[in-house]
């Protein structure tokens, strides 16, 4: 009797050897939604669940007390070609309720209705009151041994690899927000070394708001939307933000940072992290010193302009998550390198006349050099953002041997925040058993029971000392790798709620800021005070800010007043000079190119040899090329045709780091005002309205552009001056591509924006 084949199987065969067909091509633009093309019609043939896309992976398969299972990830994902319940009975039908008749009233008794609704009304967790909204990748440490000599943390032996998840995130905005508003943003990384989970919390600013976390609700409150109206979202621009902020001058420095251009930066991937308070390394003897934690870009720090973080909160409010999934889709694996700098642990905690404990203060990093210490790497995505970035739970109480804290009062008040968060957040104390939060180290903790316990605990006697159990768990030693507390002396003195003299310097270090700044990033901070000031109500908070902000300096003060008509009043507090820190600017160096996105316009008649040659030279350089058209689909021959990824409709400048423009496309069909309103009222007949909006936005934004072939008349009817900085033309289209990418090594043109201070 001959074997039937399984039409079944076939079916899943065909669906697994068309998956590793696309793994192994890859995808040359990213993006796309799913491991294999969908077909146009509804499949019909039961397969399994696909598998992930190559780019993504799941938490490492872990018990919840912490023992490598070995099992494969796709063994913890949902399996099986047919619909079930949650209990895995399966179902014929889920679009239809249990009725007493087609059209009479739904029975109580229908299981799956009241299961599948009661599921779905509780499928939202109560989001994070800060860093609600979040964009997270896994990822690698790779060691260097270089803080061997200061710590015995096991995960910063020379060459140890460690598997980390990262999660970035804006402060004040709720889950729905924008990526691109101007805020604080969270860098948060999770090491799941052999020795327990290591959590290190932080903010691309080095600086906070507060000294003491008891302030922690009023600045959060502050910044937060008004409670009457609950506008605006996402926003510092507001009364109740600059009202606490001028009164409460220990804000001054990071409120500074956050006008800078470190309020909105250009990407995840090109953002400084740092740890903000000072913590303790402990080495092999238990020798201490003191450290401040820094997360250095690979490809530099860089930001948007301000026009270009309001056009993508429109256009896209997904842009620093979506640039984040498609580096590393795309294999741009964003990389950071970390670094500490130290400090001596005297009894003092200062350095060099800075209290170490003040989070809003720096070390310059000319008076202590930042010295690396390994390579984080990230190089894979998320497969479930609800598992993994939403259920991901950090506190900084999450230590191991080697790391200890200090007495800074901000990082003491977080150690109990963090937990009682999580606790009301997560549902109950068993948030370390989510499979993105477990150890990968052994756990045994003798804690029993509570909401979400999935550990099925052995034994009789969770408690010590026992006999009944063996007397174990055993507590460990020092020389057994216990998690030992630096033996800090405490100072004899009164219980008092009162802050140390030395945190009451607030306008020196915001001044050291001002004064490391270029001219360009001058402007941009005096115009986002203007912005914000000018948003608010009430004239005695612009009053008041014009106070704060004369006594960082004068002309800052100045041009702020000027742009909000009022006058502008003397310092009230004596004016420092300090040596300015060229380690606080961001622009005057050059960086590496990866994950850049290059647009290149073209129609059907354009050069499309070069458009092709430009585009995988783009692609061969770790970039990402996107061809812009008047329509989608194809352009050119049908037997080597080039592929459209944006048009003029779809296409703004936001997205792009540098525009390449192969002759003078043609209109597109639906260029007119009941189509597309940012093509005007008329069909145009010659140049796209919407193709020189792109080009006006991405030479207002300082962006290089680069052009061949017919190009100039378009270049001239957008009515950019042909010898403007950063403009680039030649009869080659490589040779033209050769020199945008010389400039864009520098992200922005910057000479093409005028300066007065």
């Amino acid at each position: 009797m001959s074997e039937k084949k399984n039409p079944v199987k076939a079916a899943a065969d065909k669906v697994v050897e068309a998956v590793q067909d696309a793994v192994d091509s890859g995808n040359e633009i990213p993006g796309a939604p799913g491991p294999v093309p969908p077909p146009v019609d509804e499949p019909t043939d039961p397969t399994g669940p696909l598998p992930p896309k190559a780019d993504q992976r799941g938490p490492d398969t872990y018990s919840p007390t912490g023992q490598e299972t070995g099992v494969p990830r796709k063994k913890v994902a949902q399996g099986g070609e047919y619909l079930t319940t949650a209990q895995g009975a399966r179902l014929y039908d889920t679009d239809h309720s249990l009725k007493a008749g087609a059209r009479g009233p739904v029975l109580l008794q229908d299981h799956h209705l009241r299961e599948k609704i009661t599921h779905f009304d509780h499928e939202r967790i109560p989001e994070r009151v800060v860093h609600a909204r979040g964009a997270a990748a896994h990822g690698v440490f790779r060691a260097y041994g270089t803080a061997a000599a200061v710590s015995k943390a096991a995960f910063l032996a020379k060459d140890v690899e460690t598997p980390v998840f990262v999660r970035f995130s804006t402060v004040l905005g709720s889950r729905g927000s924008a990526d691109t508003v101007r805020d604080t943003r969270g860098f948060a990384t999770k090491f799941y070394t052999e020795e327990g989970v290591f959590d290190l919390v932080g903010n691309n600013i080095p600086v906070f708001f507060i000294q003491d976390a008891i302030k922690f609700p009023d600045v959060i409150h502050a910044g937060k939307p008004h409670p009457d109206r609950e506008i605006p979202q996402a926003q510092s621009a507001h009364d109740t933000f600059w009202d606490f902020v001028t009164l409460h001058t220990e804000a001054t420095h990071h409120t500074l940072w956050n006008m800078s251009d470190r309020g909105i930066p250009r990407s995840y991937r090109m953002m400084e992290g740092f740890g903000v308070h000072t913590f303790r390394l402990v080495d092999a003897e238990g020798a201490s010193t003191l450290v401040k934690f820094h997360w250095k870009p690979r490809l530099g720090v860089h930001s948007l302009v301000w026009e270009e973080a309001q056009i993508a909160a429109g256009v896209d409010p997904d842009f620093h998550r979506r640039d984040l999934a498609d580096a590393i889709e795309a294999g741009a694996f964003p990389q950071w390198e970390l670094g500490i700098q130290t400090f001596p642990d005297t009894p003092e905690q200062n350095f060099a006349g800075i209290d170490l404990l003040d989070p809003t203060k720096i070390v310059p990093e000319e008076m202590a050099p930042v010295q690396p210490i390994g390579l984080l790497t990230l190089n894979a995505n998320p497969s479930n953002y609800f598992a993994e970035t939403e259920q991901v739970a950090f506190h900084l109480g999450h230590l191991v041997p080697g790391i200890d804290v200090t007495d800074d009062p901000l990082l003491q008040g977080r150690l109990f925040s963090y937990l009682d968060t999580q606790l009301t957040r997560l549902g109950g104390p068993n948030f370390g058993q989510l499979p993105i939060n477990r150890t990968h180290a052994p756990v045994n903790d003798m804690l029993r029971d509570g909401m979400h316990q999935t550990a099925v605990h052995r034994g009789v006697a969770p408690y010590r000392p026992n006999s009944l159990d063996g007397g174990c768990p055993f507590v460990a030693g020092e020389d057994t790798g216990a998690f030992v507390e630096v033996p800090a002396e405490v100072a004899a003195s009164v219980k008092e709620r009162k802050a140390p003299a030395s945190f009451d310097d607030h306008f020196s270090q915001p001044r050291l800021f001002w004064l490391s700044m270029t001219p360009t990033e001058r402007e941009h901070i005096i115009a986002a005070y203007t912005f914000e000031l000018g948003k608010c109500y009430e004239q005695a908070i612009k009053e008041r800010a014009l106070t704060v902000l004369a006594n960082i300096d004068s002309e800052l003060c100045a041009q702020v007043a000027a742009g909000l008509g009022l006058p502008a009043p003397a310092a009230d507090a004596r004016l420092t000079d300090p040596a300015p820190s060229a380690a606080l600017s961001q622009l005057g160096q050059t960086w590496p190119l990866d994950g850049r996105t290059v647009g290149i316009v073209a129609d059907a008649n354009a050069d499309l040899d070069g458009v092709k040659a430009v585009r995988q030279a783009v692609l061969d350089g770790g970039m990402v090329p996107l061809v812009i058209a008047p329509a989608g689909g194809t352009i050119g021959p049908e037997e080597d045709p080039v592929t459209v990824q944006r048009t003029f409709a779809t296409a703004r400048s936001v997205e792009f780091d540098a525009l390449l423009v192969a002759g003078a496309p043609a209109a597109g069909a639906d260029g007119y005002g009941a189509r597309d309103a940012k093509a005007g009222a008329a069909r145009p007949s010659t140049t796209d309205p919407r193709l020189l909006l792109l080009l006006n936005e991405a030479f207002r934004h300082g962006k290089a552009i680069g052009h061949w072939g017919d190009a100039d008349a378009v270049l001239t009817q957008a009515t950019i001056p042909g010898d403007a900085p950063g403009l680039v033309g030649a009869d080659s289209a490589t040779d033209v591509l050769d020199q945008v990418l010389q400039l864009l090594k520098a992200h922005r043109v910057w000479d093409r924006f005028p300066t007065t201070v």
